[in-house]
């Protein structure tokens, strides 16, 4: 099917291209999406009696994207999840939580607008892209812990498994010392003879 496209699509073409896509995406998402017309002498007399404000609209668009990405891009915001003591999360960090994170934090930002590239299911520091306009990206940071404090630990540097081991290493000296101790205060012990 061909279609006129009346904005910038992802791998598709740029405003006012002719594109041949399958019928499906055609009629699931550029149509009812209002990103696409059908190509037709009508529909392409109409687009370009309408491009000029198209283009006008689609500029102003991407300034309001733009101004927003340079407040958003290299932000960070935390997500408070329940893991285990291996980090691994009970579930996934979803867009959804992403969008909730950015929103709570004064920037309007949908779900749909949120790309990750893979689940998230592990604590720590993840960098999510977030597409504002077609032409216009941001990146900003998820901080994925089970606390406000594990979270303030992880945005100093240090992963979970770090903490973990240092807290392993601190209980084992800690029983070594109580050893060494035991073992000293029955060396002092007088001997009786009896």
């Amino acid at each position: 099917m061909q279609v006129i496209l009346l904005e910038r699509v992802a791998k598709l073409g740029q405003m006012g291209d002719v594109v041949k896509v399958k019928q499906g995406y055609a009629r699931n998402f550029l149509l009812p999406q209002g990103k696409a017309l059908r190509a037709t002498d009508a529909n392409m007399a109409a687009f370009e009696a309408q491009k000029a404000q198209l283009e006008t609209r689609n500029l102003e668009s991407r300034k309001e994207a733009q101004a927003l990405a340079d407040k958003l891009d290299g932000t960070s915001y935390v997500v408070i999840r329940s893991a285990s003591d291996g980090g691994a999360l009970y579930g996934s960090v979803t867009p959804r939580d992403i969008a909730d994170a950015v929103t709570e934090a004064g920037f309007s930002v949908d779900k749909r607008q949120v790309v990750l590239g893979g689940p998230v299911k592990n604590l720590g520091l993840h960098h999510v892209k977030v597409v504002l306009h077609p032409e216009v990206e941001a990146e900003i940071s998820i901080n994925v812990a089970r606390s406000a404090e594990e979270a303030e630990l992880q945005a100093s540097g240090k992963s979970i498994q770090e903490l973990a081991a240092e807290e392993e290493a601190a209980a084992e000296f800690e029983i070594a010392e109580l050893f060494d101790d035991m073992g000293g205060a029955t060396d002092d012990q007088p001997e009786i003879d009896g």
